[in-house]
């Protein structure tokens, strides 16, 4: 089974500041259909402006991954926490019983581009936890979260995996897949085939009970995001 999300077909969001579109339901946006995947709940693709960014909000018993696309985010937490995120880093952090933070854009002459994910998680109430890092470019399938934060991951609080994938024009890849998972793929840059399917920046396929799948990469440099989840009846 698969399911194509379009990138045409996610909500947006617009707030002169920020422009965001929405793979599943989020804020005012409301789709039935797409309430999430597995325990996969939010793919936030955000730009926002020169300068601005979110003030200090809430959040608890959550998993936040950001990833930074283009320019810097300014983080800070109720934990303490005050880094910048450059382009490529990955941030992971484990809301818990509770935390508190704000995001800026950290340049107040260029855009900043970044995903914000939400992982549902399978441990409750504990200590809020921050984790950040870069995973460098290199091609093929690289893991960058992990339940057990092996090999120098980040340490998710989920039995889930998340891995960035880049290819080379043409470049073929067998995506690893079990039975009884569910898995993601979000399309970043390039063009990509998979399941038959051909995928532009921003689509995003939803595959359940297959068998090894390649993932080619058609036209140009493709980034993506691949995700490895609990199966649906999990």
């Amino acid at each position: 089974m698969f399911e194509v999300i379009r990138s045409h077909e996610r909500g947006r969001a617009s707030f002169g500041w920020l422009k965001s579109r929405h793979t599943f339901s989020f804020g005012h946006y409301y789709n039935p259909k797409q309430m999430g995947f597995s325990k996969l709940r939010v793919i936030n693709d955000d730009r926002v402006a020169a300068g601005a960014g979110f003030d200090t909000h809430g959040h608890r018993n959550m998993e936040i991954i950001s990833y930074v696309l283009q320019g810097a985010i300014a983080h800070k937490d109720s934990a303490g926490n005050e880094e910048v995120l450059p382009a490529g880093e990955f941030q992971l952090m484990s809301a818990g019983r509770g935390i508190y933070h704000s995001e800026y854009n950290a340049s107040r002459a260029d855009e900043l581009a970044f995903l914000q994910i939400w992982i549902e998680p399978n441990q409750f109430d504990g200590a809020p936890g921050y984790q950040q890092k870069h995973f460098g470019d290199q091609p093929g399938l690289t893991p960058v979260i992990t339940p057990d934060g092996r090999d120098g991951t980040l340490q998710i609080r989920q039995d889930a995996s998340v891995s960035q994938l880049r290819l080379s024009e043409q470049q073929q890849l067998q995506l690893p897949m079990q039975p009884n998972r569910a898995y993601y793929l979000h399309l970043i840059a390039g063009e990509l085939s998979l399941a038959d399917e051909q995928l532009q920046p921003g689509d995003g396929i939803k595959l359940v009970d297959q068998s090894a799948t390649p993932a080619i990469a058609s036209s140009g440099l493709v980034h993506a995001l691949w995700f490895d989840l609990p199966g649906l009846s999990t």
